[in-house]
């Protein structure tokens, strides 16, 4: 997911580059391993963050994607799992597409896919160029660079699921940092990290609180699902949402190795929810978001009464905070990313499950 922060009042093979930029600066050449591939964002130069949940580890890939093109306005791909089984030699039964993001240079998408499920999956990286053509990544001879996770949760068989799944849950790049959510193996358990880069040394967690009031309690295990970086006033913030849809304020700077910090919820947005994919963009002279949701549609949240919001500090029934508008259109939507200010690219699924990758005026 690849994300700017707004100012507002509130088989193919990617080469490795001939000369290196500042953001690949202290990058070796080769070829990355990876156990998984979840999360992604952009950094400059057309740098790639892919989160190896199951290493509990961050790469940074040079795409070599660095040359401007037309948008794709009118990107659709019906069948996509088709699309890309075919490439990794699958069943489209077998293809999940883990997340998605846009290169802000050149208008490319980028998909994280797992061939098979469960422990014996495989990850994989594949493109999507212009209107049309799918490719597999193959990261054979790159620059890249690694970071491992300190703190990071063990992995584990035992109960009903794995903690290390949760250590990065998402990604954003923001001026010079990596911002990472997910969780720790510590007692407050959910954290957000802000990494410096150029990757130099691993960054502990910063754990992080919350008031959520469809429970009614003060929670310190359950992770952000996504976020998005976002000015609040004259102070850079981050805007999380957790399961159940509580949306909460962080500012960045309060986002240190080691620190205790506890959140401002602003929203809470329906419960029996999974926030899946959250975007900002600017149009008409307003600062707007879009969430997708797994039970509750996409929602245009309104961003002019953030800096105002009171903080939610006991239960609610199910809503109250920050309003918003469900887009009635918007549905199947698992994936979203901005392509401009004027078009967003999702990743739908039909009725039938099957997955439709296509662009779409944003509202």
């Amino acid at each position: 997911m690849n994300r700017f922060m707004i100012g507002a009042t509130l088989t193919l093979m990617v080469a490795s580059s001939a000369h290196a930029g500042k953001a690949t600066a202290g990058m070796r050449v080769g070829a990355p391993s990876f156990r998984s591939m979840g999360s992604l964002t952009f950094g400059p130069e057309g740098v790639l963050f892919i989160a190896d949940t199951k290493a509990a580890s961050i790469i940074a890939v040079s795409t070599d994607d660095t040359k401007p093109g037309k948008a794709a306005t009118a990107l659709k791909i019906a069948g996509l799992e088709k699309k890309i089984a075919g490439l990794l030699g699958a069943e489209p039964a077998q293809i999940l597409v883990e997340d998605m993001a846009v290169n802000p240079v050149s208008g490319n998408v980028y998909l994280s896919v797992s061939r098979g499920r469960g422990p014996e999956a495989t990850p994989a990286l594949v493109r999507v160029k212009g209107e049309s053509e799918v490719e597999l990544v193959a990261l054979e001879k790159v620059h890249f660079s690694e970071l491992a996770l300190p703190a990071a949760p063990a992995e584990s068989t035992a109960g009903r699921s794995n903690p290390r799944l949760e250590s990065i849950t998402d990604l954003a790049y923001q001026d010079g940092r990596l911002l990472v959510a997910g969780l720790s193996n510590e007692e407050f358990a959910a954290t957000l990290r802000s990494i410096p880069f150029p990757f130099k040394d691993g960054v502990n967690p910063t754990s992080v609180e919350i008031y959520h009031g469809a429970h009614g309690r003060f929670e310190t295990r359950a992770p952000i699902r996504t976020f998005v970086p976002f000015m609040i006033g004259k102070e850079a913030h981050v805007l999380a949402a957790y399961t159940c849809t509580p949306l909460v304020q962080f500012p960045l700077s309060a986002i240190k190795p080691g620190a205790k910090i506890q959140g401002k919820t602003i929203a809470e947005l329906g419960n029996r929810n999974r926030p899946l994919d959250i975007i900002s963009y600017q149009k008409d002279g307003h600062v707007n978001l879009l969430m997708a949701n797994s039970a509750r549609g996409v929602m245009k949240i309104v961003t002019e009464s953030i800096e105002k919001a009171e903080s939610i500090t006991a239960p609610v029934p199910d809503k109250k905070g920050v309003g918003y508008e469900t887009l009635a259109d918007w549905t199947g939507i698992d994936q979203l990313d901005k392509l401009n200010n004027k078009t967003a690219v999702v990743l739908r699924r039909d009725e039938g499950g099957a997955l439709t990758l296509e662009t779409r005026p944003l509202p």
